[in-house]
């Protein structure tokens, strides 16, 4: 269904962290001017779109992460033989959004408690996760996933993993802004879905909050 615009490989330096790695690549880490942040949250076209629409985002790119073959195709992504997640790189402007915030957005645009998929996605491969480029974002968002735990905000268990990032693969160009170029295929597969509904269901008030217009 979908083929592959391989990504340029990535030069990988390794630092521990205990039992912990960091897989940095060239093209994620951040220049004076922008910071980088990947989050897996179910379907890359909705964490694309709304990422997309929180201030201080310069750039997002739908793409693959986590697993161990190279270049991997979407069918091979979604079948579970890859054993990447579908996850999307940010760009920010450090000067106008935080790390911090921009994980503060992430776990109110998904269903952290959901180890099985994210909404009608069902499957490894689209379950939730925050991909760490070094020791500072792992500290950042395990502060913060622990603070939501203790919070109360959220009645079960939060599924979502805190891990290091590996190579970031692009996934093929028609998904890139698919929500823009395909609008209204998107926006019925974002409705039918339910995955706005559940996030309402979930979070309240505080659903999308950061996301100037989510969806």
């Amino acid at each position: 269904m979908r083929e592959l615009i391989p990504s340029i490989l990535k030069l990988l330096a390794t630092l521990a962290l205990g039992s912990t790695v960091f897989l940095t690549a060239t093209a994620q880490s951040s220049d004076e001017n922008s910071g980088v942040a990947i989050f897996a949250g179910g379907c890359f076209w909705c964490v694309e779109s709304d990422f997309d629409h929180v201030p201080g985002v310069l750039e997002t790119t739908s793409g693959y992460i986590g697993g161990s073959t190279a270049n991997p195709s979407y069918e091979s992504v979604t079948r579970g033989n890859s054993g990447h997640r579908e996850a999307v790189e940010i760009r920010f402007d450090p000067q106008v959004v935080s790390y911090a915030e921009l994980v503060e957005v992430f776990w109110r645009s998904v269903d952290p408690t959901d180890g099985g998929g994210q909404f009608c996605d069902r499957g490894y491969s689209y379950t939730t996760a925050i991909f760490a480029l070094d020791r500072e974002q792992a500290a950042i968002a395990s502060k913060s996933k622990a603070a939501l735990e203790t919070s109360g905000k959220l009645k079960a268990e939060i599924a979502t993993t805190v891990e290091p990032a590996g190579t970031f693969y692009a996934a093929e160009g028609y998904h890139q802004d698919y929500y823009e170029r395909n609008s209204l295929r998107y926006k019925w597969y974002r409705f039918s879905c339910g995955r706005d509904a559940r996030i309402r269901e979930l979070w309240g008030q505080e659903a999308h909050r950061g996301i100037e217009r989510p969806g």
